[in-house]
């Protein structure tokens, strides 16, 4: 009992971190989709989904719809890490008392995880947003290249060349902005996070425990899986409006008739006039479709306790 209790937080830890490179390994190319989607106005560029991937593939080849992966892999197992682990303490904390069913209590728990990973959420999206939208504005910009004035403003500084890695653009932010240069649209990022978390995790778990094994005290993985793939897409489209406005806001280099936002309310009230209440829900499918698998993989690798089996594997060995 003493050595589970010892490994059960590294144990979290690792079941996130795992779940969170194999879901964005498998869903990237859709998230791409919707980061290009939010961000154009009407249908320029791509007409859908489907369009934009076949574009991009034509473009700039199939690695092309993984552009910002790095990122997203890099700090990934951090993100889900925290998000998952948090959650789990703060239900521990909220839920001592032995009631296993406190809605109010569940989705407190679900905003402290919300907080707590926007630590790494918020530069991770910053930087994988810019990787992820420069191929519209290079599209953009050849439709143009007739025009004397260029229409792509630059990151920071003109020798920032046209697709710049994510550490050109993490550096010049922090040597032109500071830390606060990566933490742009936090407050964004907060808004959105937090709601999707009060809504995700209350509904998993309640969904979840529909399927518990009293004799394992665990659910199958395909019920885990099946219940994070339904909680996931049901708060992805109801945070969609408050994603699209993060996506806009931490987009630095803008195109032709794009606009520049300062905060959210004036990007909330520039959206709503300039393109109608329709935008709001910009690439909402493709939110659906990354967050559905993405968080299924999640609680479904989670559930069966990789992390357990590599602690207890290398306790084993020493």
């Amino acid at each position: 009992m003493g050595m589970a209790t010892e490994i059960s937080v590294p144990a979290k830890l690792i079941n996130g971190g795992v779940a969170g490179l194999v879901g964005v390994t498998c869903v990237f190319p859709i998230d791409l989709a919707k980061t290009r989607l939010q961000n154009q106005l009407g249908k320029v560029a791509y007409t859908g989904m489907i369009d934009c991937l076949v574009k991009t593939v034509r473009t700039d080849g199939f690695f092309g719809m993984y552009r910002g992966a790095a990122v997203n892999l890099t700090l990934v197992t951090p993100e889900k890490a925290i998000k998952l682990a948090a959650n789990d303490f703060f239900r521990e904390k909220l839920l001592e008392d032995g009631s296993k069913h406190n809605l109010i209590r569940e989705m407190l728990a679900g905003c402290g995880a919300g907080v707590c990973q926007a630590v790494v959420t918020s530069p991770m999206e910053m930087l994988k947003i810019q990787l992820q939208d420069a191929g519209r504005l290079v599209g953009q910009q050849h439709r143009t290249c007739a025009s004397a004035a260029s229409p792509v403003r630059p990151y920071t500084t003109d020798s920032t060349p046209k697709r710049p890695s994510a550490t050109i653009i993490a550096w010049e932010l922090l040597r032109t902005r500071g830390v606060s240069g990566l933490y742009r649209g936090l407050g964004a990022t907060l808004l959105r996070d937090i709601p999707f978390s009060i809504i995700y995790f209350p509904f998993f778990a309640n969904l979840n425990q529909l399927g518990i094994n009293e004799a394992t005290g665990k659910a199958h993985f395909f019920h885990s899986f099946a219940s994070g793939c339904l909680a996931g897409s049901t708060a992805a489209i109801a945070v969609t409006p408050l994603d699209v406005l993060k996506t806009r806001i931490q987009t630095l280099k803008k195109g032709v008739g794009d606009e520049a936002y300062n905060g959210i309310i004036d990007c909330a009230r520039k959206v709503w006039t300039r393109e109608g209440p329709a935008a709001f829900m910009k690439g909402a499918g493709c939110r659906a479709l990354v967050i559905a698998p993405l968080f299924g993989i999640a609680q479904g690798v989670y559930y069966l306790g990789i992390g357990e089996s590599i602690l207890t594997f290398f306790f084993r060995s020493s």
